[in-house]
């Protein structure tokens, strides 16, 4: 009972988190721009002088992401070659990543560091924990401890990498004249959605690190 009033309420806010994004997406979808979601970034990158970034497109289903080894940013085909402001939002938030990469954004390569401890973390630390608190074996349950602590440092480091990223994308969208200053809101819809994501995300494993810390106490 004490696990559900530490995790569910941050489960339920991404459950919301998710059908905003959704919703947000599908409802700009149809608000028409003059560019794809491609022509936009690329527009984005040269402008910096980032045309060494290549664009490719993927499947799935808001699959987008920027690659910073490959110098590469990957758009789904919906983002790809859609002609609306959602497309054209998510892409240049990903392009933003790319200006990150570019310019050494700080919390960026704290973030891109944190990822193999963060992956390790994740699987690893969770299961330790587990088991730890099931067996009474309070070594096994401070191991886990540590372990997930890297989920919730990079999950922390990300957020100002997603706020800053989406913040680029509007200002270089409005900048250069691919939306007007009064269609801004219609891309902040999209990316502000997408945050709530991140910050939902977040608050999971903080609370989930939380609930360990107090069974590990004995306060449970």
């Amino acid at each position: 009972m004490a696990f559900l009033w530490f995790v569910l309420p941050p489960f339920l806010l991404g459950l919301y988190a998710q059908w905003r994004v959704k919703s947000a997406f599908s409802q700009m979808s149809e608000v028409p721009t003059g560019l794809s979601g491609a022509q936009a970034a690329r527009q984005m990158l040269d402008r910096a002088g980032l045309s060494g970034v290549t664009i490719e497109e993927i499947p799935g289903h808001l699959s987008d992401h920027y690659d910073p080894r490959g110098k590469v940013l990957r758009l789904s085909s919906q983002v790809y070659r859609g002609r609306s402001m959602a497309s054209v939002g998510v892409a240049c938030h990903e392009a933003g990543h790319a200006f990150q990469d570019a310019q050494s954004y700080a919390p960026l390569v704290l973030r891109n560091l944190a990822v193999p401890s963060a992956q390790f973390g994740s699987s690893a630390g969770g299961i330790l924990m587990c088991i730890g608190l099931v067996m009474g074996m309070t070594g096994l349950l401070m191991l886990g401890v540590i372990l997930f602590s890297a989920v919730v440092v990079f999950q922390v480091i990300n957020l100002p990498v997603e706020f800053d990223a989406s913040r680029r994308a509007r200002q270089e969208l409005v900048a250069h004249g691919m939306i007007s200053a009064n269609e801004e809101h219609y891309v902040a819809k999209v990316l502000n959605a997408a945050a709530l994501t991140y910050v939902a995300g977040t608050l999971q494993s903080v609370m989930t690190l939380a609930y360990y810390l107090t069974a590990m106490s004995g306060d449970d």
